[in-house]
């Protein structure tokens, strides 16, 4: 009772399985690899960082506002003084001297002068603090093309992203079709398989019959074990593919299956003539192109680290000391100030610096040049053998046609004792051969026309 409980739950769970699995479309699954893909996620966080860049690079041409203070308090006065006031008070006693000698004379006594000394201690503890904005008036350009070079690092990023999008979308398109060819590869196994068996009853029955060897049983029997290790060889490469694009897509291997598309209605699409028309509309054409404005805002922004600049600015200052036990200073006042900065000696290192800007920039122009050339001939090269894919196509659905005649007529000759049975095992081995040789023919047009559209700048 058990055993049977087991079975029926392994069976219920099998069910819904199968039933929870979902099956993609090919647009489904690049909608699914746009959402999901760990490089696509990435550089949607590129480009927001770019972006959050340009808004840093804007709040230059706000004054920049700091505040500062300082509070203090020492183990004994920074300041410490003593005044012998007897010492300093000498000087008006000899002046006086001769009045002082006359009121003796006349019977009155003058005390003596003896102060003590005076000690003075100062700066103990205090408090210092202030308020500064400052507002610069000419930079030598570099706040704005500062922030032109931060809005290019958003463009820049936004050409990143589109090329990432076109690599994942023509990888998902790869996954796709090669699991589909897997999958009809399969198909074809099975129908051999299928061929196999009813050959196998046929070859028994003439066995039983004595009107054949055992030898031909055998060969059939061959036979079935190069299907099986074929069938265990496809099954394993569907298992690991599919693995690997629900990674790619973002979605579990054993919660969907993909549609299979129709190969009766291959057409070659019209291919272009002119590739120098399309290569704009490529990311990496337009990258290159951003590679060059960046090269020559680094040159403005190099000329404009030598030349002058002119800031204004305001301030508020409060202070408040300890001069000494009896007394301190408080005072706060505003001010108003501009400064002038003129590099002088720094222009002789600053000329070979836009020199080597400049250099830079011619590189970036032959780089461009260079990779356009590189990608037109891209473009060349896949117009190429996206034709040559279509024309194996063409190919393939010929020999197909032929193999199934082929093996109609061995099957019916083997049937009429006209043949022997090796001749109808050849025969449904080129069938099969020919079947896979098709669905390796389709899908590789189809991954063909999707890189075709990537280089092309197209959807």
């Amino acid at each position: 009772m058990n055993r049977k409980l087991i079975l029926l739950s392994i069976v219920a769970l099998t069910c819904v399985s199968a039933y929870s699995q979902q099956v993609f479309t090919l647009d489904t699954c690049r909608q699914f690899a746009l959402r999901n893909n760990a490089k696509m996620q990435n550089a949607r966080l590129s480009v927001e960082m770019a972006k959050q860049t340009k808004k840093e690079a804007f709040t230059n041409y706000f004054p920049s506002v700091s505040a500062s203070g300082m509070a203090f308090r020492t183990n004994k006065p920074m300041l410490q003084m003593e005044i012998d006031m007897s010492s300093m008070l000498a000087p008006m006693a000899n002046r006086f001297a001769p009045l002082i000698q006359m009121l003796e004379q006349l019977g009155i006594q003058i005390p003596s002068i003896n102060v003590p000394p005076v000690k003075l201690e100062a700066l103990k503890n205090g408090v210092i603090g202030g308020v500064m904005a400052t507002q610069p008036l000419f930079a030598g350009g570099q706040i704005i093309n500062g922030n032109r070079l931060a809005k290019a690092g958003v463009e820049v990023s936004e050409l990143q992203q589109q090329m990432i999008k076109n690599d994942v979308l023509l990888a998902t398109e790869i996954y796709y079709w090669q699991l589909i060819s897997l999958q009809e590869k399969m198909k074809t196994i099975v129908d051999a398989e299928k061929m196999l068996n009813r050959v196998q009853n046929d070859v028994k029955t003439a066995v039983d019959a004595g009107l054949t060897t055992r030898n031909d049983l055998l060969r059939v029997e061959l036979e079935q074990n190069r299907l099986s290790g074929d069938r265990l060889k496809i099954e394993n490469g569907i298992q690991i593919l599919k693995m690997a694009f629900g990674q790619h897509i973002g979605v579990p291997a054993d919660s969907f299956d993909i549609q299979q598309p129709d190969f009766n209605n291959i057409a070659l699409p019209p291919l272009q003539v002119d590739n120098n028309l399309f290569l704009p509309n490529r990311p990496e054409y337009r990258l290159l192109q951003k590679s060059v404005d960046v090269a020559k805002l680094k040159i403005q922004m190099e000329v404009g680290q030598h030349l002058p600049t002119v800031a204004i600015g305001a301030g508020y200052q409060y202070i408040n000391f300890d001069l000494n036990k009896s007394y301190g200073l408080e005072n706060n006042f505003g001010l108003l100030f501009a400064n002038v900065s003129i590099p002088i000696t720094d222009w002789w290192g600053g000329s070979h610096a836009i020199k080597k800007k400049k250099l830079e920039l011619k590189i970036a122009e032959n780089t461009r040049s260079e990779n356009a050339d590189m990608l037109l001939l891209q473009m060349q090269q896949v117009t190429a053998e996206l034709n040559e894919a279509y024309q194996q196509v063409r190919i393939s659905e010929k020999s197909i046609a032929t193999a199934e005649e082929n093996a109609r007529m061995s099957e019916n000759a083997y049937k009429a004792g006209v043949s022997i049975l090796s001749d109808l095992l050849d025969a449904q081995n080129l069938l099969q051969q020919s079947r896979d040789q098709y669905t390796e023919a389709a899908t590789n047009y189809y991954a063909k026309l999707a890189e075709y559209r990537k280089v092309m700048g197209t959807k």
